[in-house]
């Protein structure tokens, strides 16, 4: 079946709106060498303690940093500001515990009489302003895009720059942190509710930022960072009623390296269909208000369209993996690919679901208010199964419980 002519149909803009690619050049070829020569320098100076699996993150993290370089220029100087301040707060723990674990009071008490960490570089301090600079940048986007004001959209996404940058810092510092309390308890931190809230408020930001530079428009950051936000306001409800933010060594399933992959790129999925349903929110209030004019504050109705199918298209790729990643870790850790587990299951209706939105509009050409729709029905699939599950449901996936 043709799909039908997208000016014809919801006021559609011509597609000589839509955003065009970068090619490769002598900076970006560069840009690459610097991140493969950064992970060498690691491994030259881990590798004892570096397995095969763990050598393939390192080095596969550098060609992915590398790529986004390219693909993204901005990202050089987040992960350069990111990498400085993480190395730096590194070497002051380093020197604190160089020879090991110094235990859970002594890294309070100097991270308590410290005002760098106290007020920065700890991973509490640092994930508090990344929340202080989310929540900031809300209000700032909706009042900026209501009154047309380009200096403060700009204001807007400077401060979500610069809460993914709190973010990841705090982020490695809590990282190191737990290697400090204890060699046994030192993980990757994406192991509980408290540590994938942060990662899913960075991932869904940072990807928001992306759409927002592909498509040269800030007006939809509003409507984006509400999600987050939301996503915070629970995590510091969980902080100060739960003490959710104390390091805990990890449980037996949960110590392996899968669990550095696996994580990461269903959060990756997580965060693009939320972004898909809040721009599917922003479509239908448009579309509401009579579509495309010359008043116009936010993107035309076909680059809306668009972001809601690239954000789909690339959480679903990503989905998929982190649910293949998912099944071999549980062959490797319960001795079975698939249970039908609460999680398991409510996976596969989360891939479902989108596996049927990306079939409707690639084969049967819809477009418009009911996709917008759909992509919204799907951020609350996918919050069951994402928080719903733990709350609600038990099985071996039952990590994070409320």
């Amino acid at each position: 079946m043709s799909v039908p002519n997208e000016q014809m149909v919801n006021g559609y803009q011509p597609s000589s709106e839509l955003p065009q690619r970068r090619s490769f050049g002598l900076i970006d070829a560069l840009w690459a060498i610097a991140m493969l020569v950064g992970a060498g320098i690691g491994y030259a100076q881990y590798s004892a303690s570096l397995d095969f699996y763990a050598t393939g993150t390192l080095f596969g993290a550098a060609l992915g940093l590398g790529f986004l370089g390219w693909i993204w220029p901005a990202t050089r100087w987040l992960t350069a500001v990111v990498a400085a301040v993480s190395l730096f707060a590194l070497w002051r723990y380093n020197i604190l515990g160089a020879d090991g674990a110094i235990g859970r009071a002594a890294l309070a008490e100097f991270q308590e009489s410290t005002f760098l960490f106290k007020f920065l570089l700890s991973s509490q301090a640092a994930t508090m302003w990344m929340v202080a600079l989310f929540f900031l940048s809300i209000p700032t986007y909706f009042i900026s895009t209501l009154t047309r004001s380009a200096y403060g959209l700009k204001v807007g996404s400077a401060l979500v720059w610069s809460g993914v940058a709190m973010g990841f810092i705090g982020f490695f510092s809590r990282w190191r942190e737990g290697y400090l309390i204890n060699l046994d308890y030192g993980h990757i931190p994406v192991s509980n509710l408290y540590e994938v809230f942060i990662v899913f408020a960075v991932v869904t930001a940072l990807l928001y930022l992306y759409y927002e530079k592909r498509y040269n428009n800030r007006s939809l950051g509003g409507f984006v960072m509400l999600i987050v936000g939301v996503a915070l306001g629970f995590l510091l409800w969980y902080q100060f009623t739960r003490d959710a933010e104390v390091i805990a060594p990890l449980v037996p399933a949960l110590n392996s390296w899968w669990m550095k992959i696996h994580v990461p790129a269903n959060f990756i999925g997580y965060g693009t269909f939320a972004i898909a349903a809040m721009v599917g929110i922003a479509y239908l209030i448009k579309d509401k208000m009579g579509g495309d004019g010359p008043n116009d504050r936010l993107p035309s109705l076909a680059v809306m369209d668009d972001i809601q199918y690239k954000a789909i298209a690339l959480g679903f790729a990503f989905f998929t993996i982190a649910t293949i990643l998912g099944a071999m870790w549980a062959a490797e850790a319960w001795g079975g690919y698939w249970s039908w587990d609460p999680k398991e299951t409510w996976a596969l209706i989360v891939w479902l679901n989108y596996a049927a939105w990306l079939h409707m509009r690639l084969t049967k050409g819809w477009r418009g208010p009911v996709m917008a729709w759909w992509s919204i029905g799907g951020l609350f699939i996918t919050s069951f199964a994402f928080l719903g599950v733990n709350m609600f449901l038990s099985g071996l996936h039952s990590y994070g419980e409320l």
